[in-house]
């Protein structure tokens, strides 16, 4: 398959078409700001979460008493998307329905994942379109995966994130990839959540009334990369212990609490999109100047 390239003079950027997955991301000099998608620990790269976000109880949902079955964080990311815009800083790729999405996911959709560099910064923005003749549910969110330690030579252990607003309310615990009954301190003190292997040996960090939408990443007194996102409640943190990367997710949704066995309208986070009508989200990177 070939990979779709972007280029200008501060960054350039790589976007496979399956799943539209954007799998490198470098400055002017050539350092990698993803993964490195070691095998031993994660092969993703920075997935897109469609229609669901996180995991459903027994992989199913119900729908007008219908159960049908999805994986965790939908198909979108096992997809081949069509290149519909290619120039040398944009591009934009395309998932349409199919009989195969048909059948687990009954609606006519267009998903579309455009990406484009503005100076030092690359933006990826995400529409959904419901094509049908009822209201469609879904949720929709990001995944990406960015070298942890990041290129610049401080060690490892020197990285946080540093969020715009103070976020010391609860988390969500998991288990299971499910949201389970009782909440987990935050582990942020004030903005700043210094970024440990310990944190994450019982699952990720998600909140789902997160005040930030935007935050730091990198060294306190090194280069950092700032992310900024759209209206989206919901956040992942997450990463294997040991691996050389962290995944920082913001979300239009998340996972199934546990035991949730009623219709998809009324599962938390899920969004109601009515026909003809678009859901669109965007993060951006902002790579070092």
């Amino acid at each position: 398959m070939t990979m779709i390239r972007l280029e200008a003079p501060a960054l350039t950027a790589t976007i496979n078409p399956l799943g539209a997955e954007l799998t490198s991301l470098r400055d002017a000099e050539g350092r990698e700001m993803m993964t490195d998608a070691d095998p031993a620990f994660w092969t993703g790269r920075a997935p897109l979460l469609f229609p669901v976000v996180g995991g459903l109880v027994g992989d199913r949902y119900r729908l007008d008493g219908v159960d049908y079955a999805l994986p965790r964080h939908g198909f979108a990311r096992r997809m081949d998307f069509a290149l519909v815009e290619h120039q040398p800083d944009r591009a934009v790729l395309r998932l349409t329905d199919t009989e195969a999405t048909r059948a687990v996911y009954p609606f006519a959709f267009t998903f579309d994942a455009e990406f484009r560099i503005e100076g030092h910064v690359l933006v990826m923005a995400l529409t959904v379109t419901n094509r049908s003749d009822r209201d469609m549910p879904a949720s929709l969110g990001y995944h990406p995966a960015f070298a942890w330690p990041l290129p610049y030579g401080q060690p490892r252990a020197a990285h946080r994130i540093l969020f715009d607003e103070a976020e010391l309310d609860s988390l969500a615990q998991l288990g299971d990839g499910l949201i389970v009954s009782g909440d987990r301190p935050s582990p942020v003190a004030g903005r700043m959540l210094a970024l440990d292997d310990a944190l994450f040996t019982e699952d990720a960090l998600i909140w789902t009334a997160l005040r930030s939408r935007g935050c730091l990443y990198g060294p306190a007194d090194g280069q950092q990369l700032r992310l900024d996102w759209s209206d989206m409640p919901s956040l992942g943190i997450w990463t294997k212990p040991g691996a050389a990367y962290v995944c920082i997710e913001p979300w239009d949704g998340h996972a199934d609490p546990a035991g949730f066995a009623g219709e998809i309208w009324e599962k938390p986070g899920i969004r109601r999109i009515a026909p003809g009508e678009s859901v669109a989200h965007w993060m951006r990177v902002t790579l070092p100047r």
